[in-house]
């Protein structure tokens, strides 16, 4: 079912208020409905009243959003639902806000009998629930409610019973209110989109739903297109805005080879690509499931503000039973019940922890729950994995060396180079093709390629034959002694390269480095984690200790291991975390799932293996460095707003608590006093944290690589 009947009740510029029966269906969930179509780029809020079948959206007032918004509207269906986490209703907490509100308005014009019996009537449901809380969970804040309510009915107040029934009611709803606001947040972040695609089948192109693409099918995008599925550009230029994948506004220039993501948009240009993940492999189906996985997530700050805050109901009740032993006085006794500690505590915390979650995902960071914000603030030691990590996991040529004088040049060695190894797949292999393509050589002809597994290749070529490999594969297994041009291969070596190694049948001919290159945001982020206090930086990698130790001195590194098998990752973060220290990894690999496992926070890179991305506590959505640095920011930040909301809670519900019982509060006052209090926390909480230079065009996050030109 998708909804066609609807019809405009009421609209001016930038406002249309539509009436949709489809509202009134069970299945039809509105939470669901408003984060739909707060998807539509120029559409700023949405609000749904179910009773009134009545939807009511802010928009930027351009005839194209206009368009877009009632498209998407047609384009909803209760199939999209399925899987993602609902957002509790406000219309259960509503009602006994209207029925409170009913009951005060008529109170004055009724007898005293009738008074007290509508009195009973509005404060019904909070004296059955708690009745219905001391039943099943033992004494809790519903129970100090219906007490402070029922004791104001049975001495005959019924103006404070109804007020004070008011203000729950009132504090109630607010507080369900600002938590569903805040659970709409992380569900902007579920993305819900049905993009169509253009496939080529059978030498046409044919439209179909995204998520019926096939692996390694060609899609077709142009220009207002969403892009849904992930893949690699075939051929075809476009600029791609990512924003609702990375949360980074600047768009980025795609072309063949380059990997695109589902849920970019292409703002010029057309692309054909093939797609290499569909369905729910796609990046807006895994980021959709993160969430839902993270929102089940508690951590230990939430588990112990929980305890407290009910420890603290006893507290409120034994000291109103202590007041009324020695004053005897029932307005005191009332006062102190309505001081509740609970909501602020156990609302407060949770709404902080999914504001932090959205602003990191803004950066480009999903964070599985508060757990995860939760140990990233206390970690003091990083340990990187190198390669796709610090660097970028493809190397690039940096050197041709042509060691005998007048044999050819080093465009022509890298072109007979280059047109052998494009019949390799290796890393090494793929580099050297890309440095000939982007020099624009010529294929050289050669003859047949011969393999030698792990070693090397050869092939005829011209009137001789080239040898390609490795140092050992030539002077063990040819016989070629590079040994009069060590100088050079040290040389190289030590600034960290890698070597591939040329010659002939007459001697060597030359050699080809190769670096995996250094991300230019790397030096920038571990500063940035020193100053967000993490102690000690380390580094873990496969490669030759020479190559490491030069990459860690140009790093400013403090511990690095080299040469390190795979499976002894884990071990090393085993070790640091005996000497005492919380620990973080962040890597990409298949084999950096152990290692992820055992540091308190795993941190995966967006192009690393599944198994990494599922083990991870952390996933980057943008190839970013830097975006450790901000989830470390957003992380203290969100344990510092935490901690000072608790501490508000307490210090202030204290000082009503203690006006309560000295007498000067009345229970009205104490009721506005105490969910004022709530509710400017929970406000507090959802307004969330910022990092310094959010939404700036310059600074750090700008030292990421940029795929395009920046453009106006």
């Amino acid at each position: 079912m998708t909804i066609q009947d609807y019809s405009i009740a009421h609209e001016v510029a930038g406002r249309m208020r539509l009436r949709v029966p489809a509202l009134a269906l069970p299945e039809t969930d509105a939470g669901f409905m408003e984060s739909w179509l707060e998807q539509v780029h120029g559409v700023d809020r949405v609000r749904i009243n179910r009773g009134a079948r009545s939807l009511v959206v802010e928009y930027s007032p351009r005839p194209a959003v206009r368009e877009a918004l009632l498209r998407r509207l047609e384009q909803f269906s209760p199939e999209d639902q399925v899987g993602l986490p609902a957002v509790a209703g406000l219309d259960a907490e509503l009602t006994p806000l209207v029925t409170s509100a009913a009951g005060l308005a008529v109170l004055p014009a009724l007898p005293p009998a009738a008074q007290k019996l509508l009195t009973f009537a509005v404060m019904g449901q909070t004296l059955a629930r708690g009745a219905d809380t001391l039943i099943s969970s033992g004494i809790r804040v519903e129970v100090l409610d219906a007490l402070a309510v029922g004791l104001s009915a049975a001495r005959g107040e019924v103006y404070t019973a109804t007020v004070t029934g008011f203000l729950l009611a009132l504090g109630e709803f607010l507080e369900r209110r600002t938590e569903h606001q805040s659970d709409r947040l992380l569900r902007r972040l579920l993305r819900p989109e049905r993009a169509m695609a253009w496939v080529e089948r059978e030498g046409d192109l044919v439209q179909v739903p995204g998520d019926e693409v096939q692996e390694g099918e060609l899609v077709s995008v142009g220009v207002g297109e969403t892009i849904p599925v992930d893949g690699r550009v075939r051929d075809g230029t476009a600029l791609v805005n990512q924003s609702a994948i990375t949360g980074e506004d600047v768009p980025v220039r795609k072309e063949a080879p380059k990997r695109v993501v589902s849920g970019s948009v292409v703002l010029e240009g057309r692309l054909r690509l093939e797609a290499t993940q569909v369905g729910e492999d796609t990046t807006t189906a895994r980021v959709a499931r993160f969430i839902q996985e993270s929102l089940g997530r508690r951590s230990d700050t939430q588990r112990l503000a929980d305890e407290l805050a009910d420890k603290r109901v006893y507290l409120t009740l034994v000291t109103g039973g202590l007041v009324y032993a020695l004053t005897r006085d029932v307005t005191r006794l009332e006062s102190v019940f309505l001081v509740d500690y609970s909501c602020a505590l156990k609302l407060g915390t949770p709404v902080a922890f999914k504001s932090g979650m959205y602003r990191a995902a803004g950066h480009g960071v999903l964070m599985k729950g508060g757990a995860a914000i939760e140990h990233l603030a206390g970690v003091d030691t990083v340990v990187f994995d190198k390669t796709g990590t610090l660097t970028h996991s493809e190397l690039v040529v940096t050197d041709v060396e042509v060691l005998v004088p007048g044999i050819c040049s080093e465009q022509d060695l890298l072109a007979l180079v280059a047109s052998v190894e494009e019949h390799a797949s290796h890393p090494v292999a793929k580099a050297v093709v890309e440095a000939a393509r982007e020099r624009d050589l010529q294929h050289i002809t050669h003859g047949e390629v011969d393999y030698l597994v792990a070693h090397g290749m050869s092939a005829p070529a011209g009137e001789g034959r080239v040898v390609i490999g490795s140092r050992h594969y030539l002077e063990e297994h040819l016989g070629q002694s590079f040994a009069a041009h060590e100088a050079v291969i040290e040389g190289l070596q030590e600034e960290g390269k890698t070597l591939l190694y040329v010659g002939n049948e007459e001697g060597p001919v030359g050699l080809i480095a190769l670096r995996d290159r250094l991300r230019a945001d790397a030096a920038a982020t571990l500063a940035r984690l020193r100053e967000l206090g993490v102690r000690r930086l380390v580094m873990i990698t496969g490669d030759r200790r020479e190559k490491a130790e030069a990459l860690g001195a140009e790093l400013g590194l403090d511990e690095i291991h080299a040469e390190m098998p795979p499976e002894d990752k884990a071990g090393v973060i085993e070790g640091l975390q005996s000497d005492g220290r919380t620990v973080a990894f962040v890597g990409d690999g298949v084999n950096d799932g152990p290692a992820l496992a055992a540091a308190e926070v795993g941190i995966a890179m967006p192009r690393g293996a599944d198994i990494a991305r599922a083990t991870a506590d952390i996933v980057l959505m943008d190839d970013r460095l830097w975006a450790v640095a901000e989830a470390r920011e957003i992380a203290g930040r969100t344990m510092g707003l935490i901690r000072t909301n608790f501490n508000l809670a307490v210090g202030i519900n204290t000082a009503i608590l203690g006006g309560a019982v000295m007498g000067w509060l009345s229970p009205v006052a104490s009721a506005v006093l105490h969910n004022g209090t709530t509710i400017g926390i929970l406000l507090n909480a959802l307004a969330g944290v910022r990092v310094p230079g959010e939404g700036a065009s310059d600074g750090p996050a700008c030292l990421a690589e940029e795929e395009g030109p920046i453009t106006s």
